[in-house]
């Protein structure tokens, strides 16, 4: 069974909540770091660009950090990311939408809107969860908060994340306070714009350009 398989089995098919929706987040993000034998900081953007079926490009111009499709022609996941984002928000977009793909098969039922957040919103929201989870798990941000390592830009830097995103997931862990009910709430893409138009590109410089992002 491939790790794709293996994380969408982790999903149930009916809507959930968004206390459960977090907890299967936190879950798969921990399956796939044993999957692939990852135990320590930080997270190589590689565990996801090496999986069968996905392949990652970069390209300038994007409208969005990053955006995934189905192409049909080479039966593959293909993840675009913004080519003049940092490396580091490169790596959680990527994590982010990794996490599309996995939900892809049940994304309708899953997430229905709830409340005043629509179900693009909640959907884009546990996206952003998972990344989180997956690039900053939640043992291992204690582990090095105990241990002494409670500067932001020193943790920013030891998980390989921006110190936005390093910030967030202290509130989540609740090492730091908030007043923020949900971090992880932002504004959905805008309803009906086009995925890319993906065109094909150059291997060897595609992967030159994700060197940091895929790189321990």
């Amino acid at each position: 069974m491939s790790v794709l398989q293996e994380l969408r089995q982790l999903m149930p098919s009916r809507p959930l909540g968004d206390s459960e929706a977090r907890a299967i987040a936190e879950r798969q993000a921990a399956r796939m770091l044993r999957l692939t034998g990852i135990t320590e900081p930080h997270v190589p953007g590689s565990i996801i660009a090496d999986l069968p079926r996905i392949a990652v490009d970069v390209r300038s111009g994007l409208p969005a950090s990053g955006v995934t499709h189905w192409q049909r022609s080479t039966h593959t996941w293909r993840i675009v990311l913004r080519a003049n984002d940092a490396a580091v928000r490169q790596r959680f977009s990527l994590a982010h939408e990794l996490k599309h793909i996995i939900d892809h098969p049940v994304v309708d039922l899953a997430y229905p809107a709830l409340g005043r957040h629509t179900s693009r919103q909640r959907a884009e929201s546990i996206c952003d969860y998972f990344a989180a989870c997956l690039l900053m798990p939640r043992p291992w941000v204690k582990k090095a908060w105990a241990s002494g390592v409670q500067q932001l830009d020193a943790l920013a830097e030891l998980f390989g994340v921006s110190q936005q995103a390093m910030q967030y997931r202290l509130i989540d862990c609740g090492l730091i306070p908030s007043g923020r009910h949900n971090l992880y709430f932002r504004e959905a893409p805008a309803p009906g714009r086009p995925l890319l138009s993906i065109v094909e590109t150059d291997a060897a410089a595609t992967r030159s350009a994700l060197t940091p992002v895929l790189a321990a």
